[in-house]
């Protein structure tokens, strides 16, 4: 980066997962490795601009990548993305927003990233083995001279080997504390869904606006109870009547909503939609979690491989670690879950409806609180308290 500005006229940024890690990872060290070329530096914008020894001007500015969008419409001569592997929505931002700013100047990118399980920087890895454009460089911290090596030793006898190998290695390891580790790309990956069988269309959706509101859509063989997550929807900033739409569009035959967002379950009413009450209490989200893991061991959930951000989720959705080791009793991390609760809520209501009618309690509608039709709610005694039963 430091060459290119300074032989070259040319636009570049630096990317990081967030605004406030560009400036600390990048800002004080361009500013020092930079000094006597540098003719101008916005503090506030965290950009620079330098002599070049063309006698031109280059510039070098500073992005977060959750703030992607304005880099839309620029033009790059080089891009740095350091810290891949902790970019949300990679690859959607990448073919959306960032690949169309290198091509007016024929831009060059560097990916740079400690690996963090099997996600977007895996693949970006293995481009080169298929793309001449690609190439990739592997290096371990003992590959840096300026690194104490009984540091890294020290290190070493303190983490856990998965953690050494995937901080200190640069190996691609399964993160650790995966609430799904049980999913496994060479088993439950597909490209086209069998065909000659009947399924059954059914919608879980995850409200968000800020974050954003995922809809999976889930293909159900009732023969063999194998689900096929064959599409996924991953938007943000949709309004509640904007999801609504969507989800009508996509004919679901049941649709499965978050229940902590009642106005927009009304909105979803609103439009025909058959919505299907799902259980949210103290147990169900481990129960629901459990029936999932169920499925991958089985080999009766399967996710198509274009579902970029479903295969994302499934690699990152982790536990909160504790002292003794991950704590597998509590709840998940509330972070790459959007459209993990969105098959959950799917996958743990069909479970229930597919046991022996326990009470039959009418269906919601949300109009005016009042509630009208029916449906077989069915469900295990291990499965669900008392009390998360009351609220069907």
């Amino acid at each position: 980066m430091k060459g290119r500005a300074l032989y070259t006229n040319a636009i570049i940024a630096y990317i990081a997962p967030t605004y406030q890690q560009a400036r600390d990872i990048a800002w004080e060290t361009l500013k020092r490795e930079l000094q006597g070329a540098i003719k101008n530096i916005n503090e506030s914008r965290l950009e620079i601009k330098l002599n070049n020894t063309k006698g031109g001007e280059s510039i070098i500015k500073l992005y977060g990548w959750e703030s992607i969008e304005s880099v839309r419409g620029q033009a790059f001569d080089m891009l740095v993305l350091d810290e891949v592997a902790m970019m949300r929505n990679f690859w959607s931002s990448w073919q959306e927003v960032i690949r169309p700013t290198l091509t007016d100047r024929k831009g060059e990118v560097m990916f740079i990233s400690t690996p963090k399980g099997f996600n977007s920087f895996y693949e970006l890895f293995n481009m080169s083995l298929t793309d001449k454009d690609y190439a990739s460089f592997h290096f371990t911290t003992y590959d840096n001279p300026h690194m104490p090596k009984d540091e890294i030793e020290k290190a070493k006898k303190e983490l856990t080997e998965t953690r050494f190998a995937q901080e200190y290695l640069a190996d691609f390891k399964k993160v650790e504390g995966l609430v799904y580790k049980e999913f496994d790309r060479t088993r439950h990956l597909y490209t086209d869904i069998p065909k000659d069988t009947y399924y059954e269309s059914l919608g879980g959706v995850d409200f968000g606006y800020n974050n954003p509101a995922a809809v999976a859509h889930i293909y159900k063989n009732p023969s063999t109870d194998a689900y096929y997550v064959e599409q996924e929807w991953y938007q943000r900033q949709r309004t509640e009547a904007q999801i609504a739409d969507y989800v009508s569009s996509c004919k679901f035959n049941r649709v499965y909503p978050d229940p902590e967002n009642p106005s927009a379950i009304q909105v979803l009413s609103m439009k025909n939609i058959n919505v299907r009450e799902v259980v949210k209490g103290k147990n169900s989200v481990r129960n629901g979690i459990d029936r999932v893991k169920d499925l991958f061991k089985q080999n009766k959930l399967f996710i198509n491989k274009r579902c970029v951000n479903v295969i994302s989720e499934l690699e990152s959705y982790c536990y909160l670690d504790s002292k003794d080791g991950i704590n597998e009793a509590e709840n998940p991390i509330k972070e790459n879950d959007h459209l993990m609760d969105a098959i959950r809520y799917v996958i743990f209501m069909e479970h229930l409806v597919r046991r022996k009618i326990v009470e039959e309690k009418p269906r919601p509608v949300f109009n005016d609180s009042k509630y009208s039709g029916s449906i077989p709610i069915r469900v295990e005694d291990d499965d669900i308290t008392e009390a998360e039963l009351a609220k069907m």
